[in-house]
C-alpha cells in the first residue's frame, strides 16, 4: 500500500462501521480514508511527507449528518434577522421587537423568529397587533412561529401585503380574524403567509451574494457542531444556486442533498414542481446533489393543520369532528411520486399527522408496485404513526426522518397536548418500535425550527426521552428510548444512506471521504446525562480541517 498523506494515531475511533467498529488509527490519502486499524498498522503507512497526528487518546466519530434542515434560512436569520427563543413570553417578544426597531430606519422591516406555538392565542388578537405596532414605531413587522409554518404580521406589514378584512381565505391557509369586526389580527396560518412573504421579498434586496453569504454562514455553524453532510428540506433555485456557486468557488466543504419544492408551500416568487425539477442539473456539482423532491403533505398540529385519523379536541373554530386535511388528494400525490420516481428522484414527505403518513405510505406502495424499488422515500417528522402503519415503513423501505429536537418535553409538545387527545398527544416518535421493525431511522434538526442544529442535543434526547437542556421536566414516552449507539448511527451512517450518499460518507471506512470529528470527550464513556456536553474540537471534511474550536 502506498504511503499516506496523513495518519491519525492514538485516538478512540468510533467508526460506525459494523465490520471494524473500533480502532485507534486511520490513514488519509487524497481526501479519502485508505486504512483503519491499530497504531502499529497505520504508522507503517507513513512516509517522509506524511503528516502524523497523535491525538493523545481523543475520541473521534464520523462527520455528523443532519438529514433535515433549512440551512440557508437559518444562515440568513443568523446574519440579518431578529432572533428570540420559542420559550420567550409575549411581553419578551414585544420588547425584542422594540429593541430591534430602535436600530432601524423609518420603513425598514423587523423580521424575526421564532415565537412558541404556545403563544398562538396571544398573537390572535387585535390588541397583540396594536402592541407590536407601537413597539415597532410604525415599521412593518413579520414574526415566524417555531414551526415556521405560521407568521404574525403587524398593521404596516398587512398593508404592504394587501391583507384586509375583505381578503378572502386563501386555499390551504387561514387569516385569523377578530370575531367581532372580521379584521385580521395579524396571525396567518400556512399559505396565508405567502402574501407577507412576497412583500418581504419585494422590500429586501436578496442578491445572489446575500444567498451565498447566508448559505456559507449556515455551513460554518454546522461545521462547528461537527456536521459535514446535510439535506436541505425545502430547496429553491436561490438555495441551490448558492450551493452551486460555493462549490464552483471551492468553498462548499460539505455533502449537500437538496429536496426541491413540489408546491408553493411557504415560499413565494420561486419556481416549484415540474418547473423547478426541470432545472435541477443546472445546480448539480461534486458536493451538491439535487436528488429529492419535497412534499408538504400537511401542516402542524398546534394550528389544527396536521392531518389525523382521529379528530382534534373540540374548539370554537373547528368543532368536534375536525381531523385536518392533506394538502393534496391521494391520487395527486401518487401521480407526483410516480412521475418523479421515473426521473430517479426520491422524496421527502412532511407528515405530522398519522392520516398524512398513511396517505404517503399508500402512494409509496403504488410506486413500489410500479417497479420503482430503488427510489428513496423519507417520511419527515412522523411524530404520529398509526400502529398499523409502522410495519409498513419497513415493508416499503421508507426512511423515518425524525427531528428529536422538536419533541422533548417543552413548548411544542405542550402546544400539541392542548389540541390532541390523551394519551395520543404524549405518544410521539415510536422510535424503539420502528428500530425493532427494521426501519431505517435518520436524524435531523429541522434547524432553524430547532434553535440549534447541535446533534448531541438530539442524540441524548433519543436515549433519555427528556429535554437535555433541562428547560422542561419529565420524559416523553420513555418506552420508546433507543441506545446511544443507535442514536449515533441515526446521525451518521443512517443519515448518509437516507440521503443516497452512503457510499461516500457516514462512517470511517476505507474508500469513503475523510469526514470526521475530534471530540472533547468520548460520549460512550460518560453518563448519558452528560452526552449533551460533547462538542467538536475539530471538524474535518475530505481530510481538510474546516473547523477548530481554538
Amino acid at each position: 500500500m502506498p504511503t499516506a498523506d496523513q495518519i491519525i494515531v492514538n485516538a478512540v475511533v468510533h467508526t460506525v462501521d459494523g465490520d471494524v467498529p473500533h480502532a485507534t488509527a486511520f490513514a488519509i490519502t487524497d481526501g479519502l480514508i485508505t486504512a483503519v486499524g491499530s497504531d502499529e498498522e497505520i504508522r507503517a503507512l507513513a512516509g517522509d511527507a506524511t503528516e502524523v497526528r497523535d491525538l493523545g487518546g481523543a475520541a473521534i466519530v464520523p462527520g455528523l449528518i443532519d438529514v433535515h434542515n433549512h440551512h440557508l434560512m437559518a444562515g440568513e436569520g443568523d446574519l440579518f434577522e431578529l432572533r428570540f427563543p420559542p420559550t420567550a413570553s409575549f411581553d419578551e417578544v414585544v420588547e425584542a421587537v422594540r429593541e430591534r426597531a430602535e436600530g432601524l430606519g423609518p420603513g425598514e422591516w423587523v423580521i424575526g423568529e421564532a415565537f412558541g406555538s404556545t403563544l398562538i392565542d396571544d398573537f390572535s388578537t387585535l390588541e397583540a397587533r396594536r402592541r407590536i405596532d407601537e413597539a415597532a414605531g410604525g415599521r412593518p413587522v413579520v414574526l415566524t412561529d417555531d414551526s415556521h409554518h405560521n407568521r404574525f404580521a403587524n398593521t404596516a406589514a398587512l398593508e404592504l401585503a394587501g391583507i384586509t378584512a375583505a381578503t378572502p381565505e386563501p386555499e390551504g391557509g387561514r387569516i385569523v380574524r377578530d370575531p367581532e369586526t372580521g379584521a385580521p389580527t395579524g396571525l396567518l396560518y400556512e399559505s396565508a403567509t405567502l402574501a407577507v412573504t412576497a412583500a418581504v421579498d419585494a422590500s429586501i434586496n436578496r442578491t445572489p451574494e446575500r444567498y451565498r453569504q447566508s448559505s456559507a454562514r449556515a455551513i460554518e455553524i454546522l461545521h462547528s457542531h461537527g456536521i459535514t453532510a446535510f439535506q436541505d428540506a425545502a430547496a429553491t433555485v436561490e438555495i441551490m444556486g448558492a450551493l452551486r456557486d460555493l462549490d464552483d468557488r471551492g468553498e462548499l466543504h460539505a455533502w449537500v442533498v437538496s429536496s426541491m419544492l413540489s408546491s408553493v408551500f411557504l415560499f413565494a416568487n420561486t419556481p416549484v414542481g415540474d418547473e423547478l425539477i426541470a432545472q435541477r442539473e443546472n445546480f448539480r456539482t461534486h458536493h451538491h446533489r439535487p436528488d429529492f423532491v419535497k412534499v408538504a403533505l400537511d401542516g402542524v398540529p398546534p394550528t389544527y393543520t396536521g392531518a389525523f385519523i382521529e379528530p382534534y379536541l373540540e374548539d370554537e373554530q373547528h368543532g368536534a369532528c375536525h381531523c385536518g386535511t392533506t394538502t393534496m388528494p391521494p391520487e395527486q400525490l401518487t401521480d407526483w411520486l410516480l412521475r418523479t420516481a421515473a426521473q430517479g428522484l426520491g422524496a421527502k414527505i412532511h407528515c405530522t399527522g398519522d392520516a398524512a403518513a398513511r396517505v404517503a405510505l399508500d402512494a409509496i406502495q403504488k410506486v413500489r408496485e410500479a417497479g420503482h424499488t430503488d427510489v428513496i422515500y423519507q417520511i419527515a417528522h412522523g411524530q404520529f404513526l398509526h400502529p398499523d402503519d409502522r410495519p409498513r415503513l419497513a415493508a416499503l423501505d421508507v426512511v423515518a426522518d425524525i427531528s428529536p429536537f422538536l419533541w422533548f418535553p417543552g413548548v411544542i409538545p405542550d402546544a400539541i397536548a392542548a389540541v390532541r387527545p390523551a394519551p395520543e398527544a404524549m405518544q410521539m416518535q415510536p422510535n424503539r418500535e420502528l428500530a425493532d421493525l427494521g426501519v431505517l431511522i435518520a436524524g435531523g434538526s429541522d434547524w432553524p425550527v430547532s434553535v440549534s442544529p447541535n446533534p448531541w442535543e438530539g442524540i441524548q434526547g433519543l436515549v433519555t426521552r427528556a429535554d437535555p437542556l433541562g428547560r422542561a421536566p419529565g420524559t416523553l414516552w420513555p418506552e420508546q428510548a433507543v441506545t446511544l449507539a443507535e442514536a449515533v448511527e441515526f446521525f451518521t451512517i443512517n443519515g448518509a444512506v437516507a440521503m443516497g450518499i452512503g457510499e461516500l460518507t457516514g462512517s470511517i471506512t476505507p474508500g469513503k471521504s475523510a469526514d470526521f470529528v475530534v471530540l472533547n470527550q468520548d460520549p460512550f464513556a460518560v453518563d448519558i446525562e452528560r452526552v449533551i456536553d460533547t462538542h467538536a474540537v475539530e471538524t474535518y471534511f475530505a481530510g481538510t480541517r474546516v473547523y477548530s474550536r481554538d
